[in-house]
Formats: C-alpha cells, sequence, structure tokens
C-alpha cells in the first residue's frame, strides 16, 4: 500500500521512510515538495498521506485542503504530523479534512501503530468499496435480465393474441419500432420511447376475447360482426388496466385508443383530436402503416411510397397530423425497421 510522506526536513522524512517501511505491507514515498507530493497524488491513488504542517511552499493545512480538492479523496487517511500544540490548529486542521494528529518528534512505537491502524482502516474502506461495486454490477445485470424477461413476456403475451389472427407475421415487431421511432421524432426522452416499444405490441391483446367465427371470418365482416370485432380494444383496456407496471398501463391505453380517430369517427368512444392519448395516436399510425406495407391473403403489400401517400392523407382526418408529420422524416428509418423484421 502506497504512503505518502511530505516534509521538507530531510531527518523527519527518513525516519519516517524508516518507520513506514518496516510496516506489512507498506510502501514510502517521500517528498520535500509539498507540489510535487500534490502532483504525485493527482495521478495516482495512495493509501495513507503523511503531510508536515510548517512547509515553506505550501504549508500542510493548504495541502490537506488541496488533496481532499481531488477527485475521489474523500476517504483518504491523512496524517498531519506538527510540532505545534495549538488546539485551534488541530481544529482547523481537522475542519481542512485531516483524519488524524501527531506530535513531533514523534513517538516511533505510536507513529507505527498509527500508520498500521490507517492503513487497516483505507483496506477495510477498500474492501467494502469493490463489494459496493461488485453488489451494483450485480444487481445492473440482475435489473436488464429482468427487463429482458419482462419484454419477452410482453411479446409472448401480443403473440398470443396476433397467432388467433395468423395473418400478421412480425407485424407486432415491426409496429413497436415504428411507435419508438415515431416517438423519438415527435421530442420524446428515451424512457418513453423505450415504454411505447414495450407496450405497442399489445395494441390487440383483446383479439384473445374475439370470437373465432368472427376473427377469422375469411369473407367479410356483417355490420353486427364488425361490433364485436370493435369491443376488442375494450376487452385488451380490461385486461391490461389493473396493473400497475407502466407498461401495462400504456398498453391498456394503446390497446382502447389505437382505432380512435382524429375527426372523432373511430372507435370505441369516437374520441376527437388530443383527448385521444398521444401513445394512442403514434400506434394507431404505425398500426396501419405496417398493415399497409404487409401482405395479406386478401391484399398485396404496398409499396413504401403508397403508403406514405394513404396515410399524409388521412392526416386530420385519421391521423394526428403532428404524428404524420414526424412521420415525414423516417421513411429511411422504416424501411429499414421493415428489412430487419421480414415475415
Amino acid at each position: 500500500m502506497d504512503v505518502v510522506i511530505v516534509d521538507d526536513n530531510p531527518v523527519n522524512l527518513t525516519v519516517m521512510e524508516h518507520l513506514v517501511s518496516r510496516v506489512d505491507g507498506a510502501s514510502p514515498r517521500v517528498f520535500r515538495h509539498s507540489e510535487e507530493g500534490l502532483s504525485w497524488c493527482s495521478e495516482h491513488d495512495p493509501d495513507l498521506v503523511i503531510v508536515d504542517y510548517q512547509m515553506p511552499d505550501i504549508d500542510g493545512m493548504k495541502f490537506i485542503e488541496r488533496m481532499r480538492a481531488l477527485p475521489g479523496r474523500d476517504e483518504l487517511p491523512l496524517l498531519m504530523v506538527t510540532a505545534n500544540t495549538d488546539r485551534e490548529l488541530r481544529r482547523a486542521a481537522l475542519e481542512a479534512g485531516a483524519t488524524d494528529f501527531l506530535h513531533k518528534p514523534v513517538d516511533r512505537a505510536e507513529f507505527t501503530a498509527r500508520v498500521r491502524n490507517m492503513l487497516r482502516l483505507r483496506a477495510m474502506t477498500r474492501r467494502l468499496t469493490d463489494r459496493a461495486i461488485e453488489l451494483e454490477h450485480a444487481v445492473t445485470k440482475a435489473t436488464r435480465a429482468l427487463v429482458s424477461t419482462e419484454r419477452d413476456t410482453l411479446l409472448c403475451l401480443a403473440r398470443a393474441a396476433e397467432y388467433r389472427d395468423p395473418e400478421t407475421g412480425a407485424h407486432v415487431l415491426r409496429m413497436a419500432e415504428f411507435s419508438r421511432a415515431l416517438a423519438g421524432a415527435m421530442g420524446k426522452d428515451a424512457d418513453y420511447q423505450a415504454l411505447i416499444r414495450k407496450a405497442a405490441p399489445l395494441h390487440d391483446v383483446g383479439k384473445l376475447g374475439t370470437p373465432d367465427h368472427i376473427l377469422l371470418k375469411p369473407a367479410r365482416l356483417t355490420p353486427q360482426e364488425m361490433e364485436v370485432m370493435k369491443q376488442h380494444t375494450t376487452i385488451g383496456w380490461q385486461i391490461l388496466r389493473e396493473h400497475r407496471s407502466p407498461v401495462l398501463q400504456m398498453g391498456a391505453a394503446i390497446a382502447w385508443t389505437h382505432h380512435e380517430k382524429w375527426d372523432g369517427s373511430g372507435y370505441p368512444r369516437g374520441l376527437t383530436g388530443t383527448d385521444i392519448p398521444l401513445e394512442g395516436r403514434i400506434v394507431a399510425v404505425a398500426d396501419v402503416l405496417d398493415a399497409l406495407t404487409s401482405a395479406r391473403p386478401y391484399k398485396h403489400a404496398w409499396d413504401v411510397s403508397e403508403a406514405r401517400a394513404f396515410i399524409e392523407k388521412g392526416s386530420g382526418v385519421h391521423f394526428d397530423p403532428q404524428c404524420v408529420e414526424a412521420l415525414g422524416g423516417l421513411w429511411d428509418e422504416v424501411r429499414a425497421i421493415r428489412d430487419e423484421y421480414h415475415d
């Protein structure tokens, strides 16, 4: 362990260097000039600093103040050695950051014991710090695993609904990425983007409650059947709304509102404009975008340029104009997402 000794008196320096060298594991590093000692300490990580009080260039008090100002030196033991017995000096030095005091001439046995105890304390502090870092890394790793598990679980739930409607393929993955990109383009922060990316795939979870004869009907639905189909929005909201998880709360809002339209002609409640939650407005665009550009048994996949024209035409009618405007700068990313998550 590195022990820095700063004293302008060569005799004192030699004595303390000798005493420190006799402590197991201690390596003395001596400096006659305060600036040199400070410079070394700023570039290295000493375990104990022993400093004289009365020195010509920087005295011990200023030395301690400047040492404490260095990054990561809050818990470094600092031992001041001085011939001055003034109690006011001791108080001022402690306030400046000194850990302990010894008076000159030093008692060899006491000096050695103090050095040994302070180094032992330093070793314990380092072990605690290392343990704290290990625990922080372990918590970070566990948190990442939980986040990954959460996303996998949510995707499984979303796919459970999507597999009842087998036309969709990688739909939930693409529209989740479209939603994230749109949120970012609209100025939402990284946390919101991550949240909507997880929640968007839950938009059609209510299809779990839609009867097969309607959900899987190959022909056009009758008006009565269409009303039953529309209930998947409310069912999805009811499935998710009671959970306190931010992802499921957002998922509930998305499930309930992603078929609402800007002009109020959507369902299930006919909301208009900004009465529709932002996440619902974003997912409405992302969902339609992917539906248009994906092949279905009853239609071919539209070219991205065709989908763009359709969505832009629906600005202010079906879609939030701000969402459509934000999408205007994302078409290269849309193509990249489609290439990555192809059916």
